[in-house]
């Protein structure tokens, strides 16, 4: 039987190894709440719920007085009816900068949002269940996000950034060296990440076998753990082959045999690795902050700007809800009507000095 395990599974069992030991530290009746989630909820997405909630039970046991000399562990459920919704606001206050294991930690309005939206799904499980009486998020106004502009590349950037990437000339000189090592890999990362929109995560999760250039396609797994299949045109179909004939010669560290890239390790490339080099090499062909999810951002931008087509673009990115989709790229839709709104001329214009009556 083969022992491979996936880059995916390997994450999930990181994840499932986390969030057993933050469970440690958090009410045993907790348990029931995170079984329940398995069969709906992502492994890193448990984790990041299990992060949550021991950021919120640290805030109980040391800015409440009443939880100061209590045992968390051992909580009883019914303590959750004993939560108050300025308990909760108090909570959001306290994200806002917060010192744990000598660590600052802080969270901006987003990020409050987020953790508020854990508590009102942790409370409204027990609530549904009848097993507490109340649930206090559920009644504490959601901080307000404020809206992002779509920071991505124009298409001068893009083709600037490629022809950094292929040349090296704008790199520092200790940059050039490993430049002349990983050209051909990094150029293939970065423009498969501008020609199918996938996110950093799929991309470092490829297998050199979900390649398919029979039909200009690649497997991934999507967030959540769905299977897709994203195409992708010519130009990233060449530079996936140059790097595959190239890949194909590299000798792995065991259990990285499949990969499609490789760090300087011989191992699977890290979601970390990939945002240094996008950084690295962006730096050279715009003063914008770009990451990985930018260079999406550029490839939803394009594809959107040529189709119109929102219900596409949310296909092609993975996104399952298109309101996802809208919400970022509203915007673009405003400015398209704006641009309409030229278009159509109720009258030729008349040269100046010509009279209009004539």
């Amino acid at each position: 039987m083969s022992t491979y395990l996936s880059y995916h599974e390997q994450m999930d069992d990181k994840n499932i190894h986390k969030l057993r030991e933050l469970m440690r530290e958090l009410p045993a009746f907790t348990k029931d709440y995170f079984i329940a989630m398995e069969i709906k909820k992502a492994t890193n997405t448990r984790r990041n719920y299990a992060y949550d909630l021991s950021t919120f039970f640290y805030f109980l046991k040391t800015e409440n007085p009443y939880f100061r000399d209590k045992d968390i562990r051992t909580l009883p459920v019914s303590i959750l009816d004993d939560i108050q919704p300025i308990d909760i606001e108090e909570y959001l206050s306290f994200l806002t900068s917060y010192e744990k294991d000598g660590q600052i930690f802080r969270n901006h309005e987003e990020g409050k949002a987020r953790k508020l939206a854990t508590l009102n799904t942790f409370f409204g499980y027990y609530h549904k269940k009848g097993i507490i009486e109340k649930n206090a998020p559920s009644v504490v106004d959601v901080p307000r996000v404020k809206e992002k502009n779509i920071i991505c590349l124009d298409a001068n950037e893009v083709a600037q950034l490629i022809d950094n990437i292929e040349s090296g000339e704008k790199l520092t000189k200790q940059q050039k060296v490993w430049h002349q090592k990983n050209k051909i890999r990094d150029l293939a990362i970065v423009v498969t990440l501008l020609g199918t929109g996938v996110r950093v995560t799929e991309l470092v999760g490829l297998d050199i076998s979900d390649l398919d250039f029979d039909n200009g396609a690649m497997r991934v797994i999507r967030k959540g753990g769905n299977e897709d299949i994203v195409y992708f045109g010519e130009e990233t179909e060449e530079v996936l082959r140059n790097y595959l004939d190239e890949r194909l010669t590299m000798k792995t560290e065991k259990g990285h045999e499949n990969a499609l890239f490789i760090s300087q390790n011989n191992t699977r490339i890290t979601v970390r690795s990939v945002e240094r080099l996008v950084k690295k090499y962006a730096s050279t062909a715009t003063v914008k902050r770009i990451t990985p999810h930018k260079l999406r951002s550029t490839y939803g931008t394009a594809l959107y700007q040529e189709t119109n087509d929102i219900y596409l673009v949310a296909d092609v990115l993975g996104h399952k809800n298109v309101n996802t989709t809208r919400k970022h790229y509203a915007a673009m839709k405003e400015e398209n009507k704006r641009r309409a709104a030229n278009i159509v001329q109720l009258r030729e214009k008349k040269p100046d000095g010509q009279d209009t009556d004539s």
